[in-house]
């Protein structure tokens, strides 16, 4: 059973190495351990640091693609390694190593394909009130949409077995954390919290520059992934909506014009008319983002087996 630990990075000279030392060498149950290094395109010595430091693998951007996309290459990396699990952490060593073995066990037992590290965010002293209460009612949120119950949506530390990190397609430039438990969810993968420790804070996030743009693309980040998998609902409560209002304005005109002429009320079956063809527009719509909707999930099991083959593959070349 082989363990890669990958770690995207983004100037983290001075947090790199201690990330790499607080992890466990040898965990019971994994016959080696392997890490994975992606330089986001970093200014500093991130990329320099890790291979001095031993790390088997190191991939590194010539200029900044977010994120997201370096999640997506370390997991693309940490595949192609021969990874049974993956483990994601962050190079700031916000987690504690030493509770690797604790994230990794309900997959080793076969509980789990997926699971998320969870800080207690309510107990860390380092983390202001009001982000605490954007991240509790972001992950009840997150929780609703996905149908899961993983009390802290953005953490970053977390395990996968291979098919769980073979279906995940990240197609967000802010961060893989909340749309890989959304897709996970959707897509029927067994997916478990353990909770874990915190190590003190060494650096503020780098993620987002002020709370107000965090709440921003989170939300649109969360409507954008739930859309795509369940577009025939949200299109068809909007169109919904509008057919209704379109409805009663037209009961309206309708009951003035019974009862006294209609005089001074056509606006009502103007507006009503707007309503209803929008609102019909709109359920015309839905019905054709739900065939788009289908056929990425055709597409993305497709492209689950293509990458199952490509490591295969690989695999046997190395072997």
């Amino acid at each position: 059973m082989k363990l890669v630990i990958q770690i995207p990075c983004y100037n983290e000279e001075a947090y790199l190495e201690a990330t790499l030392r607080d992890i466990p060498r040898k965990i019971p149950g994994i016959d080696g351990i392997e890490f994975v290094v992606v330089d986001d395109g970093s200014a500093d010595r991130t990329a320099e640091v890790a291979r001095k430091a031993g790390v088997q693998h190191v991939v590194r951007f010539r200029n900044r693609k977010g994120l997201a996309q370096s999640f997506m290459a370390a997991l693309d990396t940490s595949l192609k390694a021969g990874a049974d699990i993956i483990v994601n952490t962050d190079a700031d060593n916000q987690y504690c190593g030493a509770d690797i073995p604790k994230l990794i066990e309900p997959i080793l037992s076969g509980e789990a394909d997926m699971v998320i590290g969870d800080r207690a965010i309510d107990t860390l002293e380092h983390i202001p009130p009001v982000k605490k209460f954007l991240q509790r009612w972001g992950s009840w949120a997150v929780r609703k949409i996905s149908g899961t119950d993983i009390p802290d949506c953005t953490s970053g530390f977390r395990a996968y077995n291979r098919e769980a990190a073979l279906r995940i397609n990240i197609v967000s430039q802010f961060t893989y954390t909340l749309e890989s438990i959304i897709q996970g969810g959707k897509k029927g993968i067994a997916i478990a919290h353990v909770q874990v420790r915190t190590n003190k804070e060494t650096r503020e996030s780098r993620l987002f520059s002020s709370m107000g743009e965090y709440v921003k693309r989170s939300l649109s980040t969360i409507i954008r992934i739930y859309t795509m998998y369940e577009a025939f609902k949200i299109f068809l409560f909007i169109g919904g909506v509008l057919s209704l209002a379109g409805v009663l304005l037209a009961v309206r005109f309708l009951f003035f014009y019974l009862t006294s002429g209609g005089q001074g009320h056509i606006q009502s079956l103007i507006f009503a008319a707007i309503f209803t063809i929008t609102g019909f527009q709109v359920l015309l719509i839905g019905l054709i983002a739900d065939i788009i909707s289908s056929n990425r999930r055709l597409i993305e099991d497709a492209l689950y087996r293509i990458r199952k083959m490509e490591l295969k593959d690989s695999i046997k070349f190395k072997g």
